[in-house]
């Protein structure tokens, strides 16, 4: 028996109720981001407070993303059964839940077993933020509802830092999940106030892609862990991670040949026809990768050269996410004016993430906070200014049925991608780092750097270790080898922004190539239509 399609969802005047449900979606959806990069961050001191060893804790990671990214690939669906009202509620409720008993856990198993379901829980979130801003915005609003999705990717994991350090310096570790309790109540009075109730829709499990959900779940899940762990234990040397990615590859090409000819997909894979839609998914992958040069570039800097601890280098990551609460809105409000073309809003954000990553790549080892600042502030603009018209974009080329499939496509694509970005860059620097520490180790046995240091160390009379004011030869290789670690890893960084500026290259020169000019929602006459191809 074939499932009649959706019908077009209700129209609802927006009303301040319907503005407080929105808001509600809004504060799940950052608490839920906000709980994955908080727990990253803290994960050293959640280790010696479990006593979680240093292999078991890193699995704490990677369960909850990977259940993460593949809640996002099946939220949709089930939000359009269930009604999107009371699907956002339950997930909300089951976050919640999970994020209290996670510190009362008493074995590792259980406690990663918990996060893994907390996992699904908080990847279903994010989803919800999108569809109701697409689905319950009026025109002229639309773009800031895209601006408020747009938070979660720019303001979100750029607050963790000074949340995960409060937590830990301030009050205890077990905050780092009690955290979103607060935020969670809030979140669910809203929802529950404001959302308007959909009817159940059950005869869609009729026709459930049950193979699509078990394929493309598994697929996904493995290649995060691929991604995740593969460092750790190096790679396809380990039978363990080679046996995932040979897992999950014929899973996720069996899983898209699936979506293709299933009735119901989770993925409509036909609309990757559209233009506009494929430079979408494509550019936010991209854009992912170039943002980290505001924030995990700088804080790895600051922790291994400088030596600081989360709470001294926060305010960094401060820079970039507090003035999005303005910038956002400013873009969204820039974006509805008719004359102004996306692309080259597009255009002049990259341009200020490559002159950030331009100023980045003269950093040396003796660079403080101030010379940072400025990075910062063009991240600030940058970020922003690239994100939401890549949402415009990809958007105007979605009709309203076909919200949840566009939601399930972008929010996968942005879960598996800001992995991938940081596991891509944390492997360059690693490598980076391992090439130039050798050739300053050789450049330095060649000139005899090592005799000349001991030589000057010993004619120094004034070091209050020895007796006769010389160095041990241990402290003097000591030295050394710090220096070099500091200045390898400084080569490295430097090397990293100039490889975040050659995506952000590709980035504009697929802007150039692949959309096409789309106006306001807010416009009579729509140039691209929901079919355009």
């Amino acid at each position: 028996m074939t499932v009649k399609p959706a019908p077009a969802p209700a129209l609802h005047p927006f009303t301040l109720r319907l503005a407080l449900g929105l808001i509600g979606v809004l504060i799940a959806a950052l608490t839920s981001g906000l709980n994955d990069r908080v727990t990253d961050i803290a994960l050293a001191d959640i280790r010696a407070a479990t006593g979680i060893s240093y292999d078991q804790s890193s699995w704490i990671i990677s369960a909850y993303q990977a259940a993460e990214v593949a809640a996002m690939m099946i939220a949709p669906w089930f939000a359009v059964t269930f009604s999107l009202r009371r699907f956002t509620l339950t997930v909300a409720a089951g976050f919640m839940l999970t994020g209290i008993l996670l510190p009362l856990m008493p074995t590792p198993a259980m406690f990663i077993g918990l996060r893994v379901l907390q996992g699904l829980f908080g990847g279903a979130l994010p989803p919800m933020l999108m569809t109701v801003a697409l689905r319950f915005l009026p025109p002229p609003l639309k773009l800031y509802g895209l601006g408020a999705y747009a938070l979660t990717a720019t303001f979100g994991p750029n607050m963790a830092a000074s949340l995960a350090a409060f937590w830990t310096d301030d009050v205890s570790w077990m905050f780092v999940f009690w955290q979103v309790v607060p935020a969670m109540l809030i979140a669910m009075v809203l929802i529950g106030y404001g959302l308007p109730q959909d009817p159940l829709r059950i005869e869609r499990f009729k026709q459930i892609d049950l193979f699509g959900m078990l394929t493309g779940c598994s697929a996904m899940s493995l290649l995060i862990l691929v991604l995740t762990q593969g460092e750790r234990l190096d790679w396809l040397d380990s039978p363990l991670i080679a046996g995932m990615l040979l897992t999950a590859l014929p899973l996720f090409v069996v899983f898209l040949i699936n979506e293709w000819f299933h009735p119901l997909p989770l993925f409509k894979l036909q609309m990757l026809q559209r233009r506009n839609l494929t430079h979408g998914l494509l550019a936010l992958a991209g854009v992912l990768i170039v943002s980290l040069s505001g924030s995990a570039l700088p804080s790895a800097y600051f922790a291994q050269v400088e030596g600081f601890r989360t709470v001294q280098f926060a305010p960094l990551a401060l820079t970039i996410g507090l003035p999005q609460l303005l910038i956002a809105p400013l873009i969204a409000a820039l974006l509805n004016i008719r004359w102004i073309d996306c692309r080259w809003m597009l255009a002049a954000g990259l341009g200020c993430l490559v002159t950030s990553s331009l100023l980045g790549m003269q950093i040396t080892s003796d660079w403080a906070r101030d010379n940072f600042w400025l990075i910062q502030i063009l991240q600030a603009f940058g970020q922003p200014m690239v994100i939401l018209p890549i949402l415009m974009t990809a958007t105007s080329v979605v009709a309203p049925p076909e919200g949840p499939f566009a939601s399930a496509m972008f929010n996968t694509v942005r879960g598996f991608s800001s992995i991938a970005a940081s596991t891509l860059v944390s492997w360059f620097v690693s490598h980076r780092e391992q090439f130039h520490s050798n050739i300053l180790i050789n450049n330095a046995a060649n000139r005899s750097w090592l005799m000349t240091a001991s030589e000057s160390s010993q004619a120094n009379s004034s070091h209050p270790l020895l007796p006769d004011g010389s160095v041990s030869a241990t402290e003097n290789l000591s030295g050394f080898a710090t220096l070099i670690k500091h200045q390898a890893l400084v080569l490295s960084l430097s090397d990293t922004w100039l490889l975040l500026i050659g995506f952000a290259a590709f980035l504009l020169l697929l802007t150039a190539i692949v959309p096409k000019r789309v106006w306001p929602p807010q416009t009579l006459i729509q140039p691209v239509s929901p079919t355009s191809r």
